[in-house]
């Protein structure tokens, strides 16, 4: 057996969404950090190991972007069938290939060290090398999911549900308890042209009746079979195996229901397990106390924090503690905004001060946590910790710190990558601030208004035809180190990262029609001809960063074509001085 040790700036402990996320953002603003997970793969519930697709904000235009509208757009663009293990790759070549990041994958952190109030070092026993890492860091951010390092640290931490009058919460119990949300192991089916029959094991769960399932939906192209449940009237950490074993004999009793005994049953016949998760999904168990301790009446009050770094859109979506064995449907959607608001107080901890959070273990009460841990707002999270970490590495400071110090930086850095904050702008520098902007088409001015999607029926955005030119004509020269542009990825796009079922006539995965596909930059000579600077072809991301590192006094952006809209769309392009 070997033991290592390792410096890092930033260890990021979790390789979810959230944590895969956080630890990307970071290595991109200059930090060294390491990534610890204790699975062969990144992505936690949405990992081919638990197959749940990313949800998020509800509402027209809220779909998240930021780093990971960067990898779902991959996804559609690598991966048109779409397979499990082409999403796997997508999500692990983010991470081992980012610049600046180390990952340590099949790693389970058993152990730290603590200085005071000040986490030292992390130890992680790396199963697939017989190998105990120590890996000591300025910075630490605990993204995995049960909140590993809370415990282990010594950091404030809660489980269960708040009573009702503590935070004047009305979806809360009267009573508080150790009550959570439960774990799910999916199933996926697939269609084939002829009949596939089915034999369950004679351990599987029985049902024969629709009243034994309590009517639930077994439909295979609605469901991907959620309310198969359990766990959350016990513990859902250290009884993990034991609801597994129940879990796995549920969705095999399940399917042999949709089979063998459901009244559509012939509907089906030329449908065939797939696949089935030994892996248990699990939506709550840990959750931090920060310095801010997100509510529900927060989240029903919008958000609109000061120091607003992300946000949510999904409903209180409160699952009953007893799940599948729950006589009714399983959870209630309360309502909830969309947008609201999630501030980085609730992004770190209160007492551990090198301590970041970020996923569903953030600091917020139970009833907050049931619309803020869909995985599309906890990657907004985590873009939020990583790049906040990065700062604090820079600086040689805290998280609380980056709060009292550097929280406008912060907020500027996050829009600048991408990632929306509602009710605030993203500020556009010189010298495109200053610069006549015109256009053979449309009205380009909606390309620096610092807003980089459509909000509530405002458009943000410039169309034209493609091979339109728009220009920016500056007073005298300018020496211009790169030109950032933002087009439009369709963020009302329905189709998921990746689906929970195969139906014969499904539409594969594509880059979505509005995305400009090939561009080029000009730039304006002396002598007051056009020269192409860059090209790009084939582009399938809606963020493009195009180093220019030139000296000119005016320059346009020409989109040639499209994945298949009529015209060109844009909602950013400004260039940025050396």
């Amino acid at each position: 057996m070997r033991e290592e040790t390792h410096r890092f700036d930033l260890c990021v402990v979790g390789g979810g969404m959230a944590g895969t996320i956080a630890a990307i953002a970071a290595a991109r603003r200059g930090a060294k950090v390491a990534l610890v997970q204790d699975r062969p793969v990144l992505g936690g519930n949405a990992s081919g190991e638990i197959r749940m697709h990313i949800c998020g904000a509800h509402g027209a235009d809220r779909r998240e972007t930021g780093v990971l509208e960067e990898i779902l757009l991959e996804n559609h663009y690598r991966n048109p069938l779409p397979n499990y293990a082409l999403w796997d790759s997508v999500v692990y070549g983010k991470a081992q290939y980012q610049p600046g990041l180390e990952l340590f994958l099949n790693a389970s952190v058993q152990a730290c060290r603590m200085d005071g109030r000040r986490i030292r070092s992390v130890t992680a026993w790396q199963t697939t090398t017989e190998t105990r890492h120590t890996i000591e860091a300025d910075l630490f951010a605990d993204g995995s999911g049960d909140g590993i390092l809370a415990p282990l640290s010594g950091a404030a931490f809660r489980i269960g549900r708040e009573a009702r009058a503590e935070f004047d919460e009305s979806i809360a119990p009267a009573e508080g308890d150790q009550k959570t949300m439960g774990l799910t192991c999916l199933i996926q089916a697939r269609e084939y042209p002829t009949p596939q029959p089915f034999i369950a094991p004679d351990w599987a769960c029985r049902f024969t009746r629709p009243e034994d399932l309590r009517g639930r939906d077994c439909n295979l192209l609605r469901t991907n079979f959620w309310w198969m449940e359990v766990g959350g009237d016990r513990d859902s950490i250290h009884d993990a195996e034991r609801l597994r074993e129940e879990l796995v004999r549920i969705a095999l009793g399940v399917w042999d229901y949709v089979k063998n005994h459901a009244p559509n049953r012939a509907e089906i016949e030329n449908w065939a397990l797939d696949w089935m998760g030994f892996l248990p999904g699990k939506r709550e168990s840990r959750r931090y106390l920060g310095d801010h301790i997100l509510t529900q009446n927060d989240i029903e009050a919008e958000g609109r924090f000061d120091d607003l770094v992300a946000y949510g859109g999904w409903t209180m979506d409160d699952h009953f503690p007893a799940g599948f064995r729950h006589p009714d449907r399983g959870t209630v959607f309360h309502p909830a905004p969309s947008p609201f608001g999630i501030p980085y107080r609730s992004l770190y901890s209160r007492d551990v001060e090198n301590l970041f959070c970020a996923g569903r273990c953030h600091s917020a009460t139970h009833a907050a946590m049931s619309a803020t841990r869909v995985m599309g707002t906890t990657s907004l999270m985590g873009q939020a910790v990583g790049t906040a970490a990065a700062i604090a590495a820079r600086e040689g400071i805290g998280p609380r710190a980056v709060h009292e110090r550097h929280l406008a930086e912060l907020q500027a850095s996050l829009m600048d990558d991408d990632v929306w904050l509602p009710w605030r702008r993203r500020a556009i520098a010189a010298p495109s601030a200053d610069a006549r902007l015109t256009a053979a088409a449309g009205d380009p001015e909606p390309l620096r208004d610092g807003v980089d999607r459509p909000v509530d029926g405002e458009a943000h955005a410039w169309s034209a035809p493609c091979g339109t030119p728009v220009e920016y004509a500056f007073d005298s020269e300018a020496e211009l180190r790169e030109a950032r542009l933002v087009f439009d990825s369709d963020l009302n796009r329905r189709m998921r990262n990746m689906p929970s079922g195969y139906p014969r006539d499904a539409a594969p995965l594509r880059p979505p029609a509005t995305l400009v596909r090939d561009f080029r930059i000009e730039v304006r000579e002396a002598d007051g001809r056009w020269r192409v600077a860059h090209r790009t072809e084939g582009n399938y991301q809606r963020l493009c960063r195009v180093p220019l590192g030139l000296r000119t006094d005016a320059v346009r952006l020409v989109p040639e074509s499209t994945w298949g809209a009529p015209e060109a769309r844009l909602f950013a392009f400004e260039v940025k001085a050396i």
